[in-house]
């Protein structure tokens, strides 16, 4: 079994954002030069992935222009001599990757949106990625995922650690350890309460799922916040099979947040190959 498709949902309203995100998707924010979407699609495309299924929604449109070809765009580019540019841009979807799209006409949650993609993942095991977590690791995270997927052959949930206060702000899981890195799942909860919370690990935005999940999540009611979770659907998956939680290398930037995309920008920026040194000394002239 391969992970050859993976499903991203970007269907959402980004009213966090506001008003930046009235005339654009959230997904198409920069952080330093690239938009929060195209992260995902590199991290997915390193991991050996080359179906790429977006679950979009109206006003998406900015999304289907970045992958597909600005023709006027390198010709103009391709005129003037900018090579560099040009290759810059046509980076942006290898002629390999293939991208498909598919409308989430209502907003009904996260387990909805997944739903939405199932005739097109049909009977194969698929990540999810959330383009609003931006996440970095010297190898990319999908990348470990699939690498302990190929060993284990079941789900596996990308999890960290998270402030005990900060627990109604993720699906929790808790389980039995099996390695210092791998748990199996005996129980996940959406959005616990500090003091109803299983444990402290938390369920970052990246997912390997076996497609029986789809059976799961359209026979389930409604849950938290009266929509249909991804998290219930693997909780009822945990009945059934295997599910496992993966504790990844690296770290998770919560661009869904305005502090955690200013954090995103500020670091990244750093670590830039061309503007990182700059972007080191004019911190450091800041009063802080």
């Amino acid at each position: 079994m391969l992970i050859n498709k993976a499903i991203f949902p970007v269907a959402g309203l980004g009213t966090r954002f506001l008003p930046a995100t009235k005339a654009q998707p959230k997904e198409m924010l920069p952080v330093v030069d690239k938009p929060l979407i195209q992260y995902a699609v590199e991290e997915a495309y390193a991991a050996g992935i080359r179906e790429m299924i977006f679950v979009t929604g109206r006003s998406k449109r900015p999304i289907e222009d970045h992958f597909d070809m600005a023709y006027e765009l390198e010709v103009e580019l391709e005129a003037a001599g900018k090579a560099e540019l040009l290759e810059l841009v046509r980076q942006v979807k290898p002629d390999d990757m293939e991208c498909v799209y598919v409308r989430q006409s209502k907003m009904l949650g996260l387990g909805h949106a997944v739903l939405c993609a199932e005739r097109l993942v049909r009977n194969e095991p698929f990540a999810v990625l959330l383009a609003d977590d931006l996440m970095v690791g010297d190898k990319p995270i999908l990348t470990q995922m699939v690498e302990q997927f190929d060993e284990w052959r079941a789900s596996i949930l990308a999890v960290q650690e998270v402030p005990e206060d900060q627990t109604r702000r993720y699906g929790i899981v808790a389980g039995t350890p099996v390695n210092d890195r791998m748990m199996d799942v005996s129980r996940i909860v959406e959005k616990p309460a500090p003091a109803d919370a299983p444990s402290r690990l938390g369920v970052a935005g990246r997912y390997i799922l076996m497609p029986d999940v789809f059976t799961e999540i359209r026979n389930q009611p409604r849950g938290v916040g009266g929509e249909i979770q991804l998290t219930d659907g693997i909780a009822g998956l945990l009945r059934r099979q295997k599910v496992f939680a993966y504790t990844y290398e690296g770290k998770r930037y919560d661009c869904g947040s305005k502090e955690g995309f200013l954090q995103a920008n500020i670091e990244l920026g750093m670590a830039h190959p061309q503007i990182g040194a700059s972007v080191r000394e004019y911190l450091k002239t800041l009063a802080l």
